[in-house]
């Protein structure tokens, strides 16, 4: 989502297997040192929130390692940019599948750059557990809508997805502001036209109409034919299935010309920087996030504590506490695994440790910081609670919260 760089605290990105030059984890774990992988975007568009994942990770290996959550072992982080590309996330998962101390990943932030690497991370039997990608064929497949099939294994997400979501914003439009006429854009990428498809598809079932429909390209900056469209409408309300680069553009040239109704949108929406991009211009615009505000969640306090402490870049809101909860989920499943064994780590970590731990990924039930995570035999988290969020003086504020069923 934007224009933050960010760089690891000195020797995070350079990382050995202590004691291991053989690949091997050692007879008892002693002085181990094992990788948790990330792939974000931390530069350029999505970058806000991409880096909130970073340092979410972070933050819960430092946890791990301060209060010895599994003895013997030390935990180090491997943060890698992927730009929202998914060609460089292809690149960055076979990176860190190559890495021999590498034994579970967390992210991507976009739907569209995990699909290009799922079957990177599966072909290795190496755990993924992505805190933000909301597409539905990720863990159910293409025709998960008449027929669910998980396509892999290896693959987990603590956020849950758009078929949720989308109609959760649908049922919020229609009951909740009682829009009745939905002119709906997306930016043609897996999240966004996924997105935006599902809210198409419930406000209609809802009993409202779609005013239209148009696509964007991202990086696009001038929309006033596309505003033009929205105004001859006539709609009362605009979803957009995208990320916040385009749509604070979006909102700001619709306010400027005079047309005075909400934009709502998902997730990709949903950081700090939408506002302050947009100004005055987002005062009334909407978004829906996965689970429930984090600021609000007794559990989380520390990590949010912390967060602000360090000075982390980035914006925490909206997938921090999320990130937290699957590098958690990996290294719970590695105590798992070794306690099983004896106490002892087994063998290779390639070959033995990383498909082991994807069986107790699978087996995940502990209460996190953003509630209980536990997968279901999908994959998917079984946290289903959303938000809605609007612009209130230039702050984002929760207006509904819940669990939908479709």
């Amino acid at each position: 989502m934007v224009i933050l760089t960010s760089v690891l605290t000195t020797g995070a990105l350079t990382l050995t297997a202590c004691g291991s030059r053989d690949n091997k984890s050692g007879d008892s774990g002693s002085g181990t040192t094992l990788t948790i992988g990330v792939d974000a975007p931390l530069s350029g568009e999505n970058s806000t929130t991409g880096l909130g994942i970073q340092y979410g990770v972070q933050i819960a290996v430092d946890d791990a390692n301060k209060n010895n959550w599994v003895p013997g072992v030390k935990f180090k982080v491997k943060a890698l940019d992927d730009k929202a590309q998914p060609a460089t996330g292809q690149s960055n998962a076979t990176a860190l599948v190559g890495d021999s101390t590498v034994v579970g990943a967390v992210g991507p932030l976009n739907s569209g750059v995990a699909q290009s690497m799922q079957q990177v991370f599966n072909s290795a039997n190496m755990v993924e557990i992505s805190p933000s990608n909301t597409n539905p064929e990720l863990t159910q497949g293409k025709n998960w809508q008449t027929t669910k099939t998980r396509p892999y294994k290896s693959y987990f997400r603590t956020a849950t997805t758009d078929a949720l979501q989308g109609g959760f914003a649908a049922d919020y439009a229609y009951n909740g502001l009682k829009k009745k006429k939905a002119f709906v854009v997306d930016d043609k990428q897996t999240y966004g036209a996924g997105l935006a498809k599902i809210f198409n598809s419930s406000f209609t079932k809802l009993g409202g109409k779609v005013a239209g429909t148009d696509h964007v390209n991202t990086g696009d900056k001038d929309f006033g034919s596309l505003v033009t469209k929205i105004k001859n409408s006539g709609a009362d309300i605009l979803y957009y299935g995208g990320q916040y680069d385009e749509s604070a553009l979006i909102t700001k040239q619709l306010k400027d010309a005079g047309v005075k109704i909400p934009l709502f949108g998902g997730d990709g929406m949903f950081a700090s920087t939408y506002i302050e991009t947009a100004g005055k211009a987002s005062e009334g615009d909407l978004a829906t996030s996965v689970g429930v505000p984090a600021d609000t969640l007794p559990a989380a306090k520390q990590f949010i504590q912390t967060y602000k402490s360090k000075g982390y870049k980035g914006d925490y809101a909206a997938y921090g506490a999320y990130a937290y909860d699957a590098a958690t989920a990996i290294i719970k499943a590695v105590k798992a695994v070794k306690d099983a064994n004896g106490g002892k780590l087994p063998g290779d970590i390639k070959t033995d440790l990383r498909s082991k731990v994807v069986d107790e990924v699978q087996k995940s039930n502990f209460q996190g910081i953003t509630g209980k995570v536990s997968f279901d035999q999908y994959g998917d988290t079984q946290n289903k609670q959303l938000t809605v969020y609007q612009v209130e003086n230039g702050k984002w504020k929760a207006v509904k919260t819940g669990t939908f069923n479709g």
